[in-house]
């Protein structure tokens, strides 16, 4: 089972480079979409069902902004639009597949421009974690994907004594990730595999991050332990650059 996350930072800009292509050849069973930034009828569902993708879309009331999605060459049992929670969901940022021996969603945790934001990214933070234990007493084997806007460790970002006080990097972020791994029992799929590995899957599109490789680690495949002896592959695709963001991959055996 080989599942793709990706922060395309707009499908419509990503299908105008040759997104559809590059599906074809990566050829994940599962791919989970964020910031599409796109209305469900301006999504080219139609060139992704011609390579073997039905598609489930969750946008955001206000028009270019946010937006999840998942396709997938296997039929999800149900699918869930957002998370029950209305101000969260208005913005498109939950969306989960339920599959026979597991569920995967697409998750994307806002960013944090200001104060205010910060405050509201932290909030649902809490929630989310809060959802995640809940959903777990009815579905025990969660692949949770997406683009979490936080870096955990020193090693995820390129510039960490600098970028301390950077919402992104800030402590009660990393702490919140650490509380959130420990509670609804996750496994990181990237750090798990490669404990010394920096890697990136967020560069500025400023002063030629992405060539002078100053990024930051925010995509991620969390699992839950249950699924920790199928984990086989993780992978971050650098390669790919349809966004400022690239996609991040993982493989779980049979």
């Amino acid at each position: 089972m080989k599942i793709i996350s990706y922060n395309v930072n707009g499908i419509r800009a990503a299908f105008t480079k040759d997104f559809i292509g590059w599906l074809q050849v990566a050829n994940p069973d599962i791919i989970c979409i964020q910031e599409s930034k796109a209305g469900n009828d301006q999504i080219d569902i139609e060139s992704l069902e011609k390579v073997g993708y039905k598609s489930y879309w969750h946008s955001a009331v206000r028009k270019g902004y946010s937006g999840v999605g998942i396709a997938s060459k296997i039929e999800p049992k149900h699918v869930e639009y957002g998370c029950g929670i209305e101000h969260y969901d208005n913005e498109g940022r939950i969306i989960r597949a339920d599959f026979e021996d597991f569920s995967v969603l697409s998750v994307y945790v806002p960013s944090a421009s200001n104060i205010e934001r910060l405050d509201f990214k932290l909030q649902f933070a809490d929630d989310f974690l809060e959802y995640i234990k809940k959903l777990q007493k009815e579905i025990p084997n969660l692949v949770i994907c997406g683009d979490f806007n936080i870096c955990h460790e020193e090693i995820d970002i390129h510039n960490p004594k600098g970028l301390k006080n950077t919402s992104g990097f800030l402590p009660v972020e990393r702490e919140w990730m650490t509380k959130f791994l420990k509670e609804c029992n996750l496994i990181d799929s990237f750090r798990y595999l490669h404990p010394d590995k920096q890697e990136f899957s967020w560069w500025s599109y400023r002063q030629n991050s992405r060539a002078k490789n100053l990024g930051w680690r925010l995509d991620y495949h969390f699992i839950t332990k249950s699924l920790e002896n199928q984990l086989e592959r993780a992978l971050i695709l650098k390669e790919a650059v349809h966004s400022d963001h690239c996609p991040v991959y993982i493989e779980l055996k049979d």
